[in-house]
């Protein structure tokens, strides 16, 4: 049976990889017990938390966020619009996403160089993308 439910994904794939709470909290930056809440769905991790919890574990960022925020799901997959030239082209058009993340220039170029290194599936990914280098330059 496959794992549904983020805690589930989260205890089965610590299992696999032969790995205590400890050592995953260890790799993941948290508390033993902050993993124990997480495996029984009792806390829903910070953006921060889940990339290092994706990497201590060897899984998707972008599954594990559907997973830990399942509701976030039906405002991220709306029905779709003619298909796009590509993902970037869509993103770089989309002038409501950009002011609702305040999104600036230099953002957006270095974001369309990212665009050109390699295959991004979605125009959220860019967002992700961005975030995550917020969080970690500390803006």
């Amino acid at each position: 049976m496959r794992a549904t439910r983020f805690g589930e994904v989260i205890r089965e794939r610590r299992q696999q990889l032969g790995l205590t709470q400890q050592d995953v909290g260890r790799r993941a930056r948290v508390t033993a017990q902050y993993i124990t809440y997480l495996e029984r769905d009792k806390r829903r991790p910070s953006q921060r938390v889940l990339v290092n919890l994706a990497g201590a574990l060897g899984l998707d960022s972008g599954e594990l966020f559907l997973l830990a925020h399942p509701q976030a799901e039906t405002m991220i997959f709306v029905k779709p619009k003619a298909k796009p030239d590509s993902p970037w082209e869509e993103f770089k058009t989309d002038k409501n996403t950009r002011k609702v993340h305040g999104i600036t220039q230099k953002e957006m170029d270095f974001l369309s160089r990212v665009a050109m290194v390699g295959k991004v599936r979605s125009p959220l990914d860019f967002i992700f993308i961005l975030k995550t280098i917020r969080n970690a330059v500390g803006q």
